[in-house]
């Protein structure tokens, strides 16, 4: 069910924004909608998510109308603000978005058409488990407005699914690859390197796996261990073994070559895709700091420098939208310093770079030292640009240090 809510300033009921927030009606707007259901919960996962045994309150059948119900509420603020504007993105995200019924989705696609509008051309995305993606879920999807699915493979090894408690047949990704394909769908395929037990050579056959499918787009992440997680706990018992750092990077490097042989381009550190068309465009919009609003338990949203995030539990969520109130528990306003340091973390991290004028003092003057020391490329930052080479993108942390000190 993840850690603790951030602390922060109390929301109002009505979820009114502040009347001196520096509004751009004509700035691009994602939607992230959290469906917080999963049939199991992985071992590493620190998400905002429900088993059935933990949904007490909650009803799965009854969470698109919820959803809805805080679609309109929305709507209502923008309108009172004057900056309602139609989504240039949307994605489902969880969870598991598709063990809710196809038509469960398609309400609440529907209920943020009917009260934004979606942009012509708009990307929309939702997050796929393999086992629960056939021919009816992908058309369903398609028919619905869906443009693209992004599906949890994870790693074509048996052995390393075992150790993330995932529960898929591995042997589903090219089924849902092919329906999601049928269907008229772009297809990301979302993978995790660096399991206990997982050897250089699985990580290679889930990459040739993974590049034989053929997507237009490929997440590789690191496994990171997160407090609380049953993972964590496996660790500190001392039955699992802790993920070998230099095991992770020579990984992400293997990742690198084989992707890029494959023809995919690195866009972000851990994400890398066919062509600019068919990078993630709502997770690009969160990288360069632009608005979306997220709707659903636990859910965060970013408008204009203002941040919020809902309340977490499905229950407690339902209840405040059945009252006709705000979700919000909490929302804060970053000062200059805080959105200039969280700006240096993100913008650095995508492959069009951090504009140099935005660094101040002694960062600027790290510049020079990066490039040297083979992490900052130099072409780019004479053009004006922040731009990570492959050994910058291994130690991304400790640039981001030395341009924000």
């Amino acid at each position: 069910m993840g850690g603790p809510l951030p602390l922060g300033d109390p929301a109002p009921p009505d979820g009114r924004l502040p009347d001196d927030l520096p509004l751009d009606p004509t700035a691009d707007f994602g939607v992230y909608l959290h469906v917080p259901f999963c049939r199991v919960r992985c071992g590493y996962c620190d998400f905002n998510t429900y088993t059935s045994s933990e949904l007490r309150g909650a009803r799965q059948e009854d969470f698109a109308d919820t959803l809805a119900a805080e679609v309109r509420l929305a709507s209502g603020v923008m309108d009172a603000a004057g900056t309602r504007r139609a989504a240039s993105t949307v994605f489902f995200g969880g969870g598991t978005p598709t063990l809710l019924p196809p038509g469960d989705l398609a309400r609440m696609l529907d209920a943020v058409r009917g009260e934004f509008g979606i942009a012509e051309g708009a990307e929309v995305t939702v997050e796929a488990n393999p086992d629960t993606v056939d021919d009816r879920v992908a058309e369903t999807l398609a028919e619905a407005g869906v443009t693209r699915l992004s599906i949890g493979m994870q790693s074509a090894q048996p052995h390393v699914l075992a150790v993330l408690d995932r529960t898929h047949d591995p042997r589903n990704v090219a089924t849902a690859v092919a329906a999601a394909r049928r269907a008229g769908l772009d297809v990301s395929l979302d993978l995790i390197y660096g399991a206990p037990g997982e050897s250089l050579d699985d990580w290679r056959a889930s990459l040739e796996t993974a590049t034989a499918l053929r997507p237009d787009h490929v997440s590789a992440y690191a496994l990171i261990v997160e407090d609380g997680t049953k993972l964590a706990r496996q660790i500190r018992s001392g039955s699992v073994a802790m993920p070998d750092d230099d095991l992770q990077a020579d990984m992400y490097e293997l990742a690198d070559d084989l992707l890029s042989g494959a023809g995919y381009d690195w866009y972000e550190v851990s994400n890398w895709a066919t062509d600019t068309a068919h990078r993630s465009r709502h997770n690009l919009a969160y990288w360069r700091g632009t608005d979306w609003w997220g709707f659903g338990p636990g859910a965060h949203s970013h408008v204009a420098g203002l941040r919020w995030w809902n309340v977490k539990h499905p229950a407690a969520y339902a209840q405040r939208l059945a009252a006709g109130e705000s979700p919000a528990a909490a929302r804060e306003r970053p000062d200059d310093t805080a959105r200039r340091l969280e700006s240096v973390l993100l913008r650095s991290r995508i492959r069009e770079g951090l504009p140099v004028s935005e660094l101040l003092g002694e960062g600027r003057k790290a510049v020079a030292s990066l490039i040297a020391d083979g992490l900052v490329e130099g072409p780019d930052a004479v053009r004006g640009r922040i731009v990570l080479t492959r050994r910058g993108r291994l130690l991304a942390d400790a640039v981001v240090r030395a341009l924000t000190v």
